[in-house]
């Protein structure tokens, strides 16, 4: 424990600059960029547009039931010159019921023709009930795809957020290492201006802090960078997103609560997704079985006739043919089934049956990897506290070390190669710490996705 807190003491010595800096540049809490994520990210938007998508059509397929009621007039101008004889009517057959007479006659005939035609598929056996129920499915499976993106989003946010903060606190030490060079350079033109150091010794000290320069450079860029990715997602300006350096010392004061959670698969997003692509198969499964089913049809139709050929088969003149002559009506319940479609409905139901099987597959494979995964992340979570407890270890050492062999060099007991190797170790071991931080915090983040528990160690941090 002792080791514990001193290595916090040591963090915290090492961020002072940046804290200090924050107090010109408000940072920004991990919570409130996830907020911001959830709010404006363009991949969010898409899913939760398709969401919409799903329920339009879902009500499209409830209104399947409704019958079909049609209207049709025409007026036609031509012979009615016809033989005997039974045919297939497919659609609109250009032919009438009577006029079959002895002798050819292509005298033209008006003839005009009014219908109202009603047609009804009263009950099919449960077949609107699993088309509905079939498109309830998909309004799931869309929805819980949004909440995958939503949790890969999330994922995303975090591990990019988490890099920033150990980028801006490797600054924090390159800053260090800087000032650390130009304090070794300073010494060496004053022990130069002697005679007591040789020139060279100031040239590979201007080296020296040239290389940590560039690193600070290149430290400041990848920064630059993750905050640019962050600020695509959030819609916030990239210059605003400065990760709160006091989240990693809160979550390694509530560790003690980190290890009463539990795992909640059942409910985890990936679960989710694919259960519901699972049931979504399940009910199209159902839907298939009952769109083969017997269909109970209710018809009706009433129609008004008109001809310029009277009873008696005399060809009047054509404009007695307008205006109807005769009305009829016609109304009845009828049933259809077609017999081969047994073979059908059994070819498409075991496919079906096929993709359902995937579905589950895929179910049951995904729990397997977040079980897996949550192993590892308790593995990661205790070698990360390990390595961070043994760190000021080698940080007390290397920073003695440092002092040691700057102190000896100063007195001309050393030479200008064995400091730089004596600052390069305590560089290190100030990196070493920043790092195993870092591991410590992302493992317990891993942790928590992989558990589904992240808004609870969000709350943990306010």
């Amino acid at each position: 424990m002792l080791r514990f807190k001193l290595s916090w003491c040591l963090g915290f010595l090492l961020l002072a600059p940046r804290l200090l800096h924050a107090q010109a540049q408000p940072s920004m809490s991990l919570k409130y960029l996830l907020q911001k994520v959830s709010q404006s990210a363009p991949t969010l938007l898409t899913d939760s547009s398709a969401i919409l998508i799903k329920e339009a059509q879902a009500r499209e397929t409830g209104l399947n039931w409704l019958p079909n009621l049609k209207l049709n007039y025409q007026a036609n101008i031509g012979t009615n010159n016809n033989v005997a004889g039974p045919y297939f009517g497919y659609g609109i057959v250009p032919s009438n019921n009577r006029g079959v007479r002895d002798e050819s006659n292509t005298t033209n005939v008006l003839a005009n023709l009014g219908i109202a035609a009603f047609d009804w598929e009263l009950y099919n056996f449960g077949s609107y009930r699993a088309q509905n129920k079939a498109a309830e499915a998909d309004i799931e499976v869309q929805k819980t795809q949004f909440a995958t993106s939503k949790y890969n989003l999330e994922a995303y946010t975090i591990e990019n957020y988490l890099q920033l903060l150990r980028l801006q606190e490797y600054e924090v030490i390159q800053l260090r290492n800087i000032e650390r060079n130009k304090e070794i350079r300073r010494s060496i033109r004053a022990l130069a201006r002697s005679g007591i150091r040789a020139g060279v010794d100031t040239s590979i000290a201007e080296a020296e802090l040239s290389k940590s320069r560039l690193n600070y450079i290149e430290l400041t860029n990848q920064s630059k960078q993750i905050q640019l990715k962050l600020s695509a997602i959030s819609g916030l300006p990239y210059q605003t997103i400065i990760p709160d350096t006091t989240a990693e010392s809160k979550l390694f004061g509530q560790s003690a609560e980190m290890k009463l959670f539990n795992a909640d698969t059942l409910n985890h997003p990936l679960v989710s997704y694919y259960s519901s692509l699972y049931n979504s198969s399940l009910q199209r499964e159902e839907a298939v079985k009952k769109s083969y089913n017997p269909k109970v049809l209710l018809q009706a139709a009433v129609w008004g006739r008109g001809a310029s050929l009277d009873a008696e088969q005399n060809f009047k003149p054509l404009h007695t043919g307008w205006g109807f002559q005769r009305e009829n009506y016609l109304i009845g319940v009828g049933i259809t089934y077609n017999l081969f479609d047994i073979k059908r409905k059994q070819i498409k139901v075991n496919t079906q049956k096929l993709t359902s099987q995937y579905a589950l597959n895929k179910l049951n494979e995904q729990r397997t990897l977040l079980n897996a995964s949550a192993v590892q992340a308790d593995a990661n979570v205790s070698a990360a506290l390990e390595r961070l407890n043994e760190i000021p270890n080698q940080l007390k050492a290397a920073n003695a070390a440092y002092r040691q062999k700057f102190s000896l060099y100063k007195n001309g007991l050393t030479d200008i190669i064995e400091l730089n190797a004596a600052l390069n170790l305590l560089y290190r071991a100030e990196i070493d710490l920043i790092s195993a931080r870092y591991s410590y915090v992302q493992a317990l983040f891993q942790k928590a996705v992989t558990e589904n528990q992240v808004n609870t160690v969000i709350n943990l941090l306010n």
